[in-house]
């Protein structure tokens, strides 16, 4: 095991090619003073409208800027916290050259630090404490949209708030498939954008999103 802090040159490639880079490496969070870290064990690219060879429909920047997907478009390295049914901040990587939106969602983690706070902030102990992107977002104690944009390269404070990427040597196996609980084609095989470590018991399980079981059987 090899950590180091992430640079930007790191991440200048599309979602798709960071993602399973990603895995193995950690968010460490410093929020209220309370430091978690979390070793990344499941994450989903996601590109922008634009980006890569194929238009991708489940993303948030698929229809151009917005204001809530600003920090997409920017720096790689910094992290977009969105809101997730009204309810859960979730944390994604920002990827790609400064102005091509992309991201990975960190979909799970292993709480190596900080387990105290991670409980406290979750009401939840063991392998579920991260298992997910809301649980992942808890547990790190980001939040929308107080958080939106903190650079996890600088570890530059941000509202109370500080972050930092490290990644691990790149991993010798890496399972790959649909993302989860993605609605309609986005969420099938034609998008295997969901990577994971294979056999780590942090990985969440897979569901169909709305329409996604059927456009997969009529593809």
């Amino acid at each position: 095991m090899v950590l180091h802090r992430a640079d930007r040159a790191e991440l200048t490639g599309l979602p798709l090619e960071v993602a399973p880079r990603l895995l193995g490496g950690r968010l460490r969070t410093i929020v209220d003073g309370d430091a978690v870290t979390l070793r990344i064990t499941e994450a989903e690219a996601y590109h922008g409208h634009g980006t890569g060879d194929v238009p991708d429909p489940g993303s948030h920047a698929r229809m151009g800027r917005t204001a809530r997907n600003a920090t997409m478009w920017g720096e790689p390295g910094h992290l977009y916290v969105y809101l997730s049914h009204g309810i859960h901040s979730c944390v994604n990587v920002v990827c790609g050259p400064d102005g091509v939106a992309g991201g990975v969602l960190l979909r799970a983690g292993e709480v190596v630090e900080g387990q105290d706070a991670a409980a406290s902030r979750s009401g939840r102990t063991g392998r579920d404490l991260a298992r997910g992107p809301g649980r992942l977002g808890q547990v790190s104690g980001l939040r929308h949209p107080r958080h939106d944009g903190i650079d996890a390269i600088t570890g530059a404070e941000h509202h109370g708030a500080l972050a930092e990427l490290w990644l691990d040597d790149p991993l010798d196996e890496v399972a790959r498939g649909p993302r989860v609980g993605v609605a309609g084609v986005a969420g099938t095989g034609a998008f295997p954008w969901r990577f994971w470590i294979p056999g780590d018991v942090t990985v969440s399980p897979f569901r169909w999103g709305r329409g996604a079981a059927a456009a997969s059987m009529s593809s």
